[in-house]
């Protein structure tokens, strides 16, 4: 497994599994169990997965040291106050029953941010948190963020796939020394990207498939990334991707693949801002 170092000196795997859409408990508990027995030590989860209670069970259920797995979960818009978001976290851990968290996110950009930040940031000089940062913050959302900060974001987590390859986005993150992490590499398999024939013929040049190709050029690209399944052999065939690199030219030819949209909505949108994050903020005021 490689490892990155955060902006706060705290280290994570760059491969790591996903739990969005996995809402079942028993099933999302036993895809944890299984990731962490194929060799994963990054699981991601969040509050509005709904699933934290089932990550957490798997986690404890391990064999594994608790100080050798990485535990992400993330705050929903519904907890974005000062005392809300203390209380978010606190359900979290709960939730999870685990004494810390390893990296705590602001889930999406709306709300009162800087109160929620301050409370992320309380919680990590407790100890409660050990690394704290944002998901889906646009560039001028990060850096206004930062500017009301005493803790600048560790990690901002963003849609980040063949199809939409945010190129500006990540440059600008990395300049900040704020690292990526992809949600959805593959698209949840739009435009059918597992039988794309230019991923394939990189692919046929390593043995490896079509996932393979896409994991692989992501972390050539510095970004850390959290691929789901449900099926342990996809699993093991997601995080077998260390034994190769991609040449010069297939990450070229790899970025010719861009097509410059997100692959599910637009989180900038005034209408989607209020169709998906409406009600969540509401409440904040009732």
């Amino acid at each position: 497994m490689q490892y990155v170092t955060l902006n706060d000196g705290n280290k994570m795997p760059q491969l790591g599994f996903g739990v969005f859409q996995v809402p079942d408990l028993n099933q999302a508990e036993q895809a944890v169990s299984d990731a962490l027995d194929s060799g994963y030590r990054l699981i991601d989860t969040a509050a509005a997965y709904g699933n934290e209670q089932a990550v957490g069970a798997a986690v404890n259920k391990s064999s594994i040291n608790r100080d050798e797995i990485f535990v992400t979960s993330k705050l929903w818009v519904d907890h974005f106050t000062y005392e809300k978001a203390k209380q978010g976290i606190d359900e979290s851990l709960r939730k999870l029953n685990l004494d810390y968290l390893d990296l705590y996110l602001l889930h999406q950009p709306y709300g009162d941010t800087a109160g929620a930040w301050r409370a992320l940031e309380e919680a990590q000089k407790a100890g409660k948190l050990k690394s704290i940062g944002v998901s889906n913050f646009a560039p001028d959302q990060l850096m206004n963020l930062e500017l009301m900060a005493n803790v600048k974001p560790a990690l901002n987590q963003i849609e980040v796939s063949p199809w939409y390859q945010e190129t500006a986005e990540v440059k600008f993150n990395q300049d900040q020394g704020i690292q990526v992490e992809a949600w959805a590499p593959f698209a949840e398999g739009q435009h059918g990207i597992f039988s794309n024939e230019t991923i394939a013929s990189i692919g046929e040049k390593y043995g490896k498939s079509n996932g393979q190709i896409i994991l692989r050029w992501l972390l050539q690209r510095g970004i850390v990334v959290i691929p789901k399944s449900v099926h342990k052999a996809r699993m093991r065939e997601n995080i077998d991707v260390f034994d190769f690199e991609l040449s010069e030219a297939d990450m070229q030819l790899m970025s010719s693949l861009d097509k410059n949209e997100s692959q599910f909505f637009d989180h900038r949108d005034p209408a989607t801002i209020e169709s998906i994050f409406g009600q969540s903020l509401k409440a904040l005021r009732d």
